[in-house]
């Protein structure tokens, strides 16, 4: 268990890399705002691709006890699915919901039920990643850094297919730093996410 709790974060954050930088490719002009940021804009621009990359469709679990959602009973035991990407992606609670937008969390961090990538409530008492706000600090951080380098995309097929969990780009997304930028820090990204 110990070693899954290891894993399982590394994979997301890994993940989620690979989405940023696939959205500092497909909006370039994001990096200059990234690179002349103290820190805020790199946060909002985490939170974005939370919100907009689908790192997972849904969340699953089973009822703890009857209850009733919407008017609707749910018996205990029942499967009970949270729509992550449909929520993230609701016109009634994001403006614009398929246009990528960092600002919408700029000077704002989003409430315990807006943002759900990583789960839903208060990680102490309910299903949330206890590990989210240092993937957010290391996304942040790995954005900032793609958005400093002058990097190469090969041709590759970047559709993110929808109907396959989790998701990714098909081809994966490669990221190549041409050699006159390497140096001890500079480092080659290649994410096969």
């Amino acid at each position: 268990m110990e070693l899954l709790n290891v894993i399982r974060p590394c994979v997301a954050v890994a993940w989620f890399v690979a989405f940023a930088a696939h959205a500092l490719h497909r909006r370039p002009r994001l990096a200059d705002a990234l690179r002349a940021d103290d820190g805020a804009y790199a946060r909002a621009f985490a939170h974005e691709v939370r919100r907009f990359y689908p790192f997972v469709p849904f969340v699953g679990g089973l009822a703890a006890r009857d209850l009733r959602f919407g008017g609707q009973a749910v018996p205990e035991g029942t499967l009970v699915l949270l729509d992550v990407y449909g929520h993230h992606h609701d016109p009634a609670l994001w403006p614009d919901p398929y246009r990528f937008d960092p600002l919408r969390f700029l000077g704002r961090e989003p409430g315990p039920g807006a943002l759900i990538p990583q789960g839903g409530g208060d990680a102490r008492t309910g299903h949330r990643c206890p590990g989210e706000d240092i993937t957010v600090g290391l996304l942040a951080e790995f954005a900032s850094a793609l958005a400093g380098l002058d990097t190469e995309v090969p041709e590759q097929d970047l559709r993110i297919p929808l109907h396959r969990i989790p998701t990714r780009p098909r081809s994966g997304f490669t990221v190549s730093v041409p050699s006159r930028q390497r140096s001890h820090h500079a480092p080659r990204f290649q994410s096969q996410a």
